[in-house]
């Protein structure tokens, strides 16, 4: 029996965007979302962490669970998508729902779900924290009711 570790990594990027759904009308973006439904949109760099958990234990041999650079190099290519882009412009994801700071969490669980090797390591939580203050945390689950297509 061994011991489970969870294992985090924490990445920066930066990027642009304007917080506007397509399911409501410009009045009522404007009234929900404030000065971030500003036409000309406004940036942020924002800090991700991903935290995973190991279908295995800690290897007695290497010490680890998961060779830390091989989770940055997946972070890396999942951030690099993000990394000094209009999320709204440049990121097809955000064209069907509004790039607020948990859909941006969802697409990066989503797209470390693709990366990480398959049957070997699962996604425990994608932490992004937008400002020093406004953090976001999505673990995976879905709600019973889904309002978004």
């Amino acid at each position: 029996m061994g011991h489970i570790a969870y294992l985090s990594r924490k990445e920066t990027f930066s990027a642009a965007h304007r917080l506007h759904s397509p399911y409501l009308t410009e009045e009522k973006n404007k009234e929900l979302y404030g000065k971030c439904n500003n036409p000309n949109g406004h940036g942020h760099n924002y800090t991700g962490m991903v935290q995973k958990v190991p279908n295995l234990p800690v290897d007695p041999h290497t010490g680890m669970v998961m060779n830390i650079t091989d989770l940055k190099k997946c972070m890396r290519v999942v951030l690099d998508e993000l990394d000094h882009k209009n999320l709204d412009l440049d990121v097809p994801y955000f064209t069907s729902c509004p790039s607020t700071t948990e859909m941006l969490a969802v697409f990066i669980w989503d797209n470390m779900r693709k990366h990480l090797p398959k049957g070997k390591y699962e996604l425990y939580e994608v932490k992004i924290h937008e400002t020093e203050n406004n953090v976001v945390i999505f673990r995976g689950e879905l709600s019973s009711t889904e309002d978004v297509p």
